[in-house]
């Protein structure tokens, strides 16, 4: 029976997310960032992490900060179920999840907390708070949406020393305006629970292709960034007594290929296309609802047989496997879903309708367009080298030690363990032991 170790001095932590960072990254391609070296020697790398059932970006950093599964906390998947929408709306908001949140349990015991586009924290109660989010209606724009979304003045001053850093939302160049963002906050308002999301990577990988030279490029910028943060700690003076985490949220996979299987639904009839267009009308009674590598389907007409339903997805060209509702409970995913569906290592799944064909290559020209990509996410944790990893380094970690593997949800508990916190409520997942000095 493993000896609970209990941190007897408060101590700050400093979480960094580089979205879509693998144990392959750190396995294989060490050469591109020789300083990480450094940082496992001085703490714990825990190798393969396992992450969740859908492995989306949004869902992911939730469980990361509650310690629970999508079915306890809410986040089911990155967006919302808008099928007349060509951009449906995200989880923004911290009001949409059920679970609480570790910057909640931080600032409770009067601890201060900042956040740099770390997701579902829009409308939250952070003490510094860049929220992730986008204006996504034609009557608003960027800066009214992060202002409402944000903490205003924080986010005001924030503009004023750094916006020139930024292009709108387009990377790497976000990556540079939030990295400068935290690094002053380090430096001046020295909090103890510092949240940073950064998605250089995720985005080249989306774009270019996993193992592409522009997503090894970002690796690259990834930990210039990563060294100018910590070095901000050391100018603030904090460096000693704060704790690091270097963490990806999920891995990515390379596609080809497509999958509408609304397009199936609508030829029998149980969804409505709109004459011209991608979407379709409010009025469905079966709708597949994208996570990329995997799909929610969602059945609300009373006369609709499920096994009907299966059996026509089942069918489909790149689908690998269909867990019923019950299932995908069990694997802590929505429990409003009739099935989740996974794709086929090089297949994704997209909503659209009035497409050439059900299954259709990926055509290169508008890759970077909405559902248009060369690597995804989103399948089940279980494919082949598909893990996260994370990094821990720090006064209260184990200097030159390895973990094999453990889960996302426990990275949470960890977190507050660090903190010296306690959730309200038991969590799914449990803090890492071999982590903690002895």
């Amino acid at each position: 029976m493993k000896k609970e170790v209990t941190i007897m001095t408060q101590h700050k932590l400093v979480v960094i997310s580089l979205d879509s960072l693998g144990y392959r990254d750190l396995a294989e391609l060490r050469d591109l960032v020789p300083n990480l070296d450094k940082l496992i020697q001085q703490g714990t790398w825990v190798k393969r992490v396992r992450g969740i059932y859908p492995t989306l970006t949004y869902p992911s950093h939730t469980s990361i900060i509650t310690g629970q599964y999508p079915a306890v906390h809410g986040i089911v998947n990155n967006t919302k179920v808008q099928p007349r929408r060509q951009s449906p709306d995200w989880y923004w908001y911290r009001k949409d999840v059920k679970a609480t949140p570790l910057y909640d349990v931080a600032r409770a015991a009067g601890m201060t907390t900042a956040a740099f586009l770390w997701p579902v924290t829009a409308g939250s109660k952070i003490n510094y708070n860049l929220a992730e989010i986008f204006p996504n209606r034609i009557w608003t724009n960027q800066v009214l949406v992060s202002l409402t979304a944000s903490s205003p003045w924080f986010l005001l001053k924030m503009n004023q020393r750094y916006g020139k850093l930024r292009h709108g939302i387009k990377q790497p160049w976000l990556d540079d305006f939030v990295t400068a963002c935290a690094v002053d906050t380090l430096r001046n308002k020295r909090p103890d629970l510092t949240l940073i999301h950064l998605v250089d990577m995720d985005s080249m990988r989306h774009r270019y292709g996993v193992r592409s030279k522009e997503a090894k490029a970002a690796l690259q910028r990834l930990y210039g960034r990563v060294a100018r943060l910590i070095r901000a700690t050391k100018d603030a003076g904090t460096y000693d007594w704060t704790n690091f985490v270097i963490l990806g949220d999920h891995y990515q996979i390379n596609v080809h290929k497509m999958i509408h299987l609304n397009m199936l639904f609508a030829r029998e009839g149980w969804l409505s296309p709109i004459d011209g267009k991608t979407t379709f009308k409010n009025n469905w009674k079966v709708t597949a609802k994208t996570c990329d590598g995997e799909t929610y389907v969602y059945v609300r007409g009373h006369d609709i047989d499920y096994g009907d339903v299966k059996q026509l997805i089942a069918r489909a060209e790149g689908v690998q496997h269909i867990y019923d509702g019950a299932e995908a409970v069990k694997l802590g995913a929505d429990p409003k879903a009739a099935f989740l569906v996974e794709a086929q290592p090089g297949y994704y799944f997209t909503d659209e309708v009035n497409r050439p064909a059900v299954v259709e290559e990926v055509d290169p020209d508008p890759i970077g367009a909405p559902d248009r990509y060369h690597g995804v996410h989103g399948y089940g944790p279980d494919q082949p080298n598909y893990f996260t990893t994370a990094v821990f380094a720090g006064p209260d970690v184990q200097a030159g030690a390895t973990v094999a593997g453990a889960h996302l949800v426990d990275e949470g508990p960890t977190f507050a363990r660090l903190l010296g916190l306690h959730y309200p409520a038991p969590t799914a997942g449990q803090a890492i032991e071999e982590i903690f000095r002895k």
